[in-house]
């Protein structure tokens, strides 16, 4: 009798909570990051390694394919996020971009020109030519300072004492970590876009230069935190890296649960969904989420009465995978017989506030 009285309580809780949420509304902003692969023009600049994404190139790369694969993003873009929020969303992180101008042809595509997107943009010095990026819609989003931060890693110990900081021959090239401060709807929001250093040479190898990208982000975050305690910090990117590796767990010191945040701490939606099997890129039939979203822990407060973390997810719709042959099942990406994709599924998170 007990054990029904109690159930019917918990009902009623339930259904109380459920009706009192109904009279709320709420704002809401979808976050998005989305590793693009590649997205070269096809221009031949003489500074870079773009060779191959030229016309005359390895990946037969004309403006007929350059054009078809921003109408390609363009889509993916205008559509993260629904159908919880039918607006596309209003920052876009962006990684493995050539230059500026593949951006300003991006925005200005059907599916995405009345949104008027703005651009944060610095070329890095990463041997490819390859750089990171934040689209934000102008209406929502105004920024205030935005700056590149190197990553100075080096491929070994300096031990000469002739060498110095700028020995080109040591130091490992790769992005710079954007850093993006503005006010979303009135309200101040940190936003850091990373594309970490790649597993080459091998996973364990690599891992210290990861590790290293962690823990400048650990110290673009407190740094940020340092001006304001209540900071809300945002970083996305591709990290090359799971949500359980030594980069994001350890260097960056990311938790999987809410409840294990401590304050000031980073909280990381995605790793469950790792847990799951889940993911955002695949290799030799092995899923693993290296595009992750986290926020401080001033983001995930039981009060909506600012933006605050609602829930995340990977954009991973039918349309973007591989249907056939032998990667049937993974992103549809690029190859000489389809411009299709990219090799990452985006991943994306929604900030809500309370309507007063």
């Amino acid at each position: 009798m007990r054990t029904i009285i109690f159930s019917v309580l918990i009902f009623l809780d339930l259904l109380f909570l459920q009706l009192q949420a109904q009279t709320k509304k709420y704002a809401i902003h979808t976050v998005a990051f989305y590793n693009v692969e590649n997205l070269f023009d096809t221009i031949n600049n003489p500074t870079i390694r773009d060779d191959e994404w030229t016309p005359k190139g390895s990946r037969h790369w004309t403006s007929q394919r350059y054009f078809e694969k921003l109408d390609n993003l363009a889509r993916v873009m205008s559509e993260i996020g629904m159908p919880e929020n039918p607006n596309p969303p209003t920052f876009i992180g962006c990684a493995e971009i050539e230059n500026r101008g593949v951006l300003e042809d991006l925005i200005k595509q059907p599916k995405l020109i009345d949104k008027e997107f703005g651009i944060i943009h610095f070329d890095s010095p990463d041997h490819r030519g390859i750089d990171v990026a934040l689209l934000y819609q102008k209406k929502y989003f105004k920024p205030v300072t935005y700056s590149n931060i190197p990553l100075i890693i080096y491929k070994k110990p300096i031990v000469s004492t002739t060498d110095t900081i700028n020995d080109k021959k040591k130091r490992v090239f790769t992005r710079d970590q954007l850093l993006v401060t503005g006010f979303l709807d009135g309200e101040e929001i940190n936003i850091i876009v990373n594309h970490w250093p790649s597993r080459s040479g091998g996973e364990q190898k690599s891992s210290p230069y990861r590790e290293a990208a962690g823990a400048l982000n650990l110290k673009i975050i407190d740094s940020l935190q340092q001006i304001n305690p209540n900071a809300k910090v945002i970083t996305m990117g591709d990290f090359n890296d799971g949500p359980y590796n030594k980069s994001v767990k350890v260097a960056l010191g990311a938790k999987a649960n809410k409840a294990d945040v401590p304050e000031f701490g980073v909280y990381n939606p995605f790793e469950d969904m790792a847990k799951k099997g889940m993911g955002t890129i695949a290799y030799r039939d092995s899923w693993d989420v290296f595009d992750q979203i986290l926020v401080t822990e001033s983001l995930i407060k039981s009060d909506f009465k600012s933006f605050q973390f609602w829930k995340s997810g990977i954009f991973n719709k039918s349309y973007l995978i591989q249907n056939s042959g032998k990667y049937r099942g993974y992103p549809l990406r690029h190859a000489t017989t389809e411009v299709g994709f990219s090799d990452h599924f985006p991943v994306y998170i929604y900030l809500i506030k309370e309507k007063m």
